[in-house]
C-alpha cells in the first residue's frame, strides 16, 4: 500500500505541476472530485480495516505483556514495568500513507462541497470588467442562487432564481469551455439587445447613461469616459473609449449567429431560449457576446457577488454592483 499510495500522490502532483506550467488544461472541479473519491476510499478502508487491525495488534501486545508479567511473577522474578501506553500509541499511529490520504479526506470533501454548492473563488485576470472589477480582484461566486449544479457535469439539480439583467455572471467561455469568463448579463432569453454607436438598447428601450468625470485605467494608464448605467435594478459603471470604432468585427460563425445582425454601427441580437447575452463593463475592451455569441444555460457557473481580497488594494473589498 505505501508504494501504491506514493504512485497515486505522485500522479496528483504531476497533474498539478503540468497544469501550473501550462502543459495541460486543468479542471479543478474534476481534480477535487477525484481527490474526494480517492481519499474517501482510504478513509473508509481506515475505518473498517486498518484501524481495527491496529487496535487488535495493540490489544495483543498488551495481553502478551500482561502474560509475561504474570509468568515472571509466578517464578518470583520482579520485572521492570513496561510503558504499554506509549507502545500502544505507537502501534495505533497512522502510517504516513494513511495520514496523507484518509487524514485529508474531511478537509478535501469540505472544500469540494463548498466550492461545488456554495461559493467558489476566482481571480480576475483581465480588465474587461473595469471599473466594476479590477485585475487581481479575488471574488466569490454564488453557486446556488441561480440553481445548484452537479460538479464536473454542470447539470442543474435545483431551479433557483432566474438570472436577472444587470447581474454579473461567471461562465464557461463557449468557444473554449475549459476557460472561465466573467461578464455582465445584458439580455435574457427572448430579449432583443442592440449596441449601436456605443449606445445600448434592450427591447427597444434606450438604457440611460449619466456621464461622470473621466476614469484613469491604471492597467493601461489611459483615461476613458466613465458613465453610470442602470439595467433593471442594477446600477453600475461602464467605460467607453471614444477612440475605438463602433463597428463589431465578427471573429467567427457561432451557434445561432443568424439571431444577430451586424453593421458598421454595431450589432443587434435576439437572445434565443436557454441562452444569455453578456457584455463587459469596459465596453471597448471586452471580448463578449457581441463577438462570439450567446452563453448557453449549461455553461453558467454562478453569480459573482463580492470581492473578498485584492492584495494590491484593500479598498477593493466589498459587494459587486
Amino acid at each position: 500500500m505505501p508504494f501504491i499510495t506514493a504512485l497515486v500522490l505522485g500522479g496528483f502532483v504531476a497533474y498539478m505541476a503540468a497544469w501550473f506550467m501550462g502543459y495541460l488544461e486543468g479542471n479543478m472541479a474534476l481534480l477535487l472530485f477525484v481527490a474526494s473519491v480517492v481519499t474517501g476510499l482510504y478513509w473508509l478502508a481506515e475505518k473498517i480495516w486498518f484501524k481495527p487491525h491496529r487496535r487488535q495488534a495493540a490489544l495483543a501486545f498488551e495481553q502478551a505483556q500482561d502474560k509475561r508479567q504474570a509468568e515472571l511473577a509466578a517464578q518470583g522474578i520482579q520485572a521492570d514495568a513496561v510503558d504499554t501506553r506509549s507502545a500502544r500509541a505507537r502501534i495505533m499511529e497512522q502510517p504516513w500513507w494513511l495520514d496523507w490520504t484518509a487524514g485529508l479526506f474531511p478537509v478535501i470533501l469540505l472544500v469540494f462541497l463548498l466550492r461545488s454548492f456554495a461559493y467558489e473563488p476566482f481571480r480576475i485576470p483581465s480588465g474587461s470588467m473595469i471599473p466594476t472589477l479590477h485585475i487581481g480582484d479575488l471574488i466569490l461566486v454564488n453557486k446556488y442562487e441561480w440553481g445548484m449544479r452537479l460538479p464536473v457535469l454542470n447539470t442543474k439539480i435545483t431551479e433557483g432564481k432566474p438570472v436577472q439583467r444587470g447581474e454579473v455572471m461567471v461562465f464557461h467561455y463557449p468557444p473554449k469551455p475549459s476557460t472561465d469568463y466573467i461578464k455582465r448579463v445584458i439580455g435574457v432569453p427572448g430579449d432583443t439587445v442592440a449596441y449601436i454607436n456605443k449606445r445600448l438598447t434592450i427591447n427597444g428601450k434606450d438604457i440611460a447613461q449619466v456621464q461622470k468625470p473621466d476614469f484613469l485605467d491604471q492597467s493601461t494608464m489611459r483615461y476613458h469616459q466613465l458613465f453610470d448605467e442602470q439595467i433593471g435594478t442594477h446600477m453600475h459603471q461602464i467605460l467607453i473609449d471614444d477612440s475605438r470604432p463602433s463597428g463589431i468585427p465578427v471573429l467567427a460563425d457561432f451557434p445561432q449567429s443568424e439571431n444577430c445582425k451586424y453593421s458598421v454601427d454595431g450589432v443587434t441580437c435576439k437572445v434565443p431560449e436557454g441562452h444569455y447575452f453578456v457584455m463587459g463593463d469596459n465596453r471597448d475592451n471586452s471580448l463578449d457576446s457581441r463577438f462570439w455569441g450567446f452563453v448557453p444555460d449549461d455553461h453558467v457557473v454562478g453569480k459573482a457577488v463580492a470581492v473578498w481580497m485584492n492584495f494590491g488594494d484593500f479598498n477593493r473589498i466589498g459587494k459587486i454592483q
